[in-house]
C-alpha cells in the first residue's frame, strides 16, 4: 500500500479518526479531512498529513483534492465520513437546517466524488467508500431528515457503483449501527432544542433519553470496528458493496425487512421509551 493514497473526511474524531490511523497502519499515505485542523494535530505525530477542509464548502473541496494530486498525482481511496444528525419532528425543523443536513450528509460527499472521480478514471483504480447507517435502511421517531440523507446516499451509492464499475472503481457502503462517538450526544441536543419543548416534546425528550442513556451507551460499539471493516473493504480484491457491522445494525436491518411497516414503528415507540412516555402523560 506504500503508493497508495487515502482520503479520509470527518477525520477529528471517532470513525474518521481511527479509520484514517488504520489505514496509515497498513501503509497508505493518509490525508485527514476536516473544518477544524486543531483537532487532527495529533494526527500529524503518526504520519497522517491533514487538511483544512469544509465539505459545504466547494473552493476547499476542490482545493483539498488539488493538493492530493499535486503532491502525489493519483487517489485511490475516497471515505466519505464527514456527517451529523439531525433531529427534531418535521414540523418544528426548520427548512434552513434541513438543508444544512442534506448539504452536509449529501451533497457535500458527492462532490467530494465528483472532485475525485476524474483522477480514479485516469488510473483506473479506486475506492468510494461511503459512510451511510443503518439509519440508511431502517428509521426511527423523529429522524426524518436524517434518515432521508442516509437513504439518500444508499440510492446514489448503487447507482454510483453501475457507473463507475467498467473503470475498475469500487463503491463501497458502511452502515454502522450504535458507536461510542460525539454523534449521538450532539443528535440528542438537537434534538432537545429543535423538539423539546411544544406538541412534540414527550415524544422528543423520551428519544433523546434512549440515545444517551447509560443502558444505550453501554451497548455501542468501539468507532475502531468501522475502522476495521473499511480497511477489510479497500485491501479486498472484490469487496462486498455493504457492510453493516456495530451494535444493532444486522438486527435491525433484518427486523425492518421482516416487519410490516406499523409492526416496525410500533416496536421503535417501545424501543425509544416513546410508548411509555405517551402513556405516561395521558394518564
Amino acid at each position: 500500500m506504500a503508493n497508495k493514497v487515502a482520503l479520509v473526511t470527518g477525520a477529528s474524531s471517532g470513525i474518521g479518526e481511527s479509520t484514517a490511523l488504520k489505514l496509515k497502519d497498513l501503509g497508505y499515505t493518509v490525508y485527514g479531512a476536516a473544518r477544524r485542523v486543531d483537532r487532527m494535530q495529533h494526527l500529524t505525530q503518526s504520519g497522517i498529513k491533514i487538511l483544512a477542509m469544509d465539505v459545504t464548502d466547494d473552493a476547499s473541496m476542490q482545493a483539498g483534492i488539488e493538493a492530493i494530486i499535486a503532491e502525489f498525482g493519483r487517489i485511490d481511496v475516497l471515505v466519505n465520513n464527514a456527517g451529523y444528525g439531525s433531529y427534531g419532528a418535521v414540523e418544528d425543523v426548520q427548512m434552513e437546517e434541513a438543508r444544512a443536513q442534506f448539504n452536509v450528509n449529501v451533497f457535500g460527499a458527492v462532490r467530494l466524488i465528483q472532485l475525485a472521480l476524474p483522477h480514479m478514471r485516469a488510473q483506473r483504480s479506486g475506492t468510494i467508500v461511503n459512510i451511510t447507517s443503518m439509519g440508511g435502511k431502517i428509521h426511527t421517531p423523529l429522524g426524518a431528515w436524517y434518515h432521508g440523507t442516509k437513504f439518500a446516499l444508499e440510492a446514489i451509492s448503487d447507482c454510483l457503483r453501475m457507473e463507475v464499475q467498467p473503470f475498475g472503481i469500487d463503491v463501497v457502503v458502511i452502515e454502522p449501527g450504535g458507536i461510542r462517538t460525539e454523534w449521538t450526544g450532539i443528535a440528542a441536543d438537537k434534538l432537545r432544542e429543535t423538539s423539546g419543548h411544544g406538541p412534540y416534546a414527550v415524544q422528543a425528550n423520551a428519544m433523546a433519553e434512549s440515545m444517551v442513556g447509560e443502558a444505550s451507551v453501554k451497548r455501542q460499539s468501539p468507532p475502531q470496528i468501522i475502522a476495521d471493516t473499511i480497511a477489510r473493504a479497500v485491501t479486498a480484491a472484490r469487496p462486498k458493496t455493504r457492510y453493516a457491522i456495530g451494535f444493532g445494525a444486522k438486527p435491525m436491518i433484518f427486523m425492518r425487512g421482516m416487519l410490516s411497516d406499523r409492526t416496525f414503528d410500533g416496536m421503535m415507540r417501545m424501543a425509544t421509551g416513546i410508548s411509555k412516555a405517551l402513556k405516561t402523560q395521558k394518564a
